[in-house]
């Protein structure tokens, strides 16, 4: 009950002169107002205030009502990104990445899922400079807008009823553009907006803070993308906010702070097994490297959008199934299974001996 909010847009926009109208249909002005800032909790308010209200806008309880409209995280099925670095929703999320690694992809993955699969609006700021893939990008968007004008217009009109998704470049960034948008967007009771920022000059990778302030960050890794272990986000070096404090359950921050210490270590013997062979190993720093690999290659994960390219159909992994999966390979219960095997496959099976594709 307390995530509940108007969706003040919506009334205003429906009922312009909101006090008057209210005030003609028996509300008080200053009951409606401090519902519309919030000072008034929507869960304490008369049902015939909210029943009126929705009348007066010409619209249903679900969409004058908006449910979760604070922070949160917004599952992707994307294992590496739900179990290391979550989505933050109404946050912003850059990608790091030089080009050729994905990043285009990703974004183009993101737009499919939250648009095509879930429900979404999805709006893409389209860059003057017409990179490669930024066609793709643009076929999965809603909509797209070059100008910021055309942006607001997409995004006001779509929140009124959806949580939006905001793809765009880095130089919306350095322009001010972004900011200037973020500013207007601002307004109580409204639904987030999520925007996601990528490179598509890939200058990202040499600035420290390359977006400014960020909720989320995925970064890539260049070893990864040259082995063709996609998505080739960077399990330790990617992070978000949710991560710290109190925002996860415990079951998922264990078993992630697990993972990421694992992987740091398995990346730190592939060199040793580079130079001198598994076999100089000892057996205990072996068995963390044998399970480090299944792990990371069991993040690998195939995407809807490359299904013509892979011949391999998208997969949606849930957050319980990650961790379910992940947590029986840190406990060795993939250690006989072939490596292949684990390669971009959905969850583990419930039978550790079958592989899941």
């Amino acid at each position: 009950m307390d995530d509940l909010q108007l969706n003040v847009p919506l009334l205003r926009r429906r009922v312009p002169n909101l006090t008057a109208a209210a005030k003609a249909v028996g509300l008080r002005p200053a009951t409606v107002s401090n519902l519309c800032t919030g000072k008034i909790p929507v869960g304490r308010a008369e049902v015939r205030t909210l029943a009126v209200l929705a009348a007066l806008a010409g619209c249903t309880l679900d969409e004058l009502i908006i449910r979760g409209a604070g922070a949160g995280v917004l599952e992707t099925g994307i294992k590496v990104l739900d179990l290391f670095a979550p989505l933050v929703r109404g946050g912003t999320i850059g990608i790091v990445s030089r080009p050729g690694m994905g990043q285009l992809v990703m974004l183009s993955e993101l737009l499919r899922r939250f648009g095509k699969q879930r429900g979404y609006a999805t709006v893409f700021w389209r860059p003057s400079d017409d990179s490669k893939g930024i066609s793709d990008v643009i076929e999965e968007a809603e909509v797209t807008g070059a100008t910021a004008d055309e942006v607001y217009e997409a995004v006001s009109t779509f929140r009124e009823s959806r949580d939006v998704i905001l793809g765009a470049d880095r130089s919306v960034v350095l322009s001010g553009e972004l900011m200037k948008l973020r500013e207007r967007l601002q307004e109580a009771g409204a639904r987030p907006v999520t925007i996601i920022l990528v490179d598509a000059r890939g200058d990202s990778v040499d600035e420290e803070a390359p977006y400014g302030p960020l909720d989320t960050l995925w970064k890539f890794n260049a070893d990864m993308a040259a082995r063709r272990m996609f998505p080739a986000v960077d399990p330790i070096f990617s992070t978000s906010t949710v991560m710290e404090g109190a925002q996860l359950e415990a079951v998922h921050l264990t078993i992630q702070q697990r993972a990421r210490k694992m992987l740091r270590r398995y990346r730190e013997l592939r060199s040793l097994v580079a130079a001198w062979g598994a076999e100089k190993l000892p057996e205990v720093e072996l068995a963390t490297y044998r399970r480090g690999e299944r792990l990371e290659t069991f993040l690998s994960q195939p995407f809807y959008v490359a299904e013509p390219v892979t011949n391999r159909s998208g997969e949606w992994t849930s957050l319980p199934d990650t961790l379910d999966s992940v947590r029986r390979i840190l406990d060795g219960e993939a250690d006989e299974l072939e490596l292949q095997s684990l390669a971009y496959i959905g969850r583990l099976m419930p039978d550790p001996g079958v592989s899941s594709r």
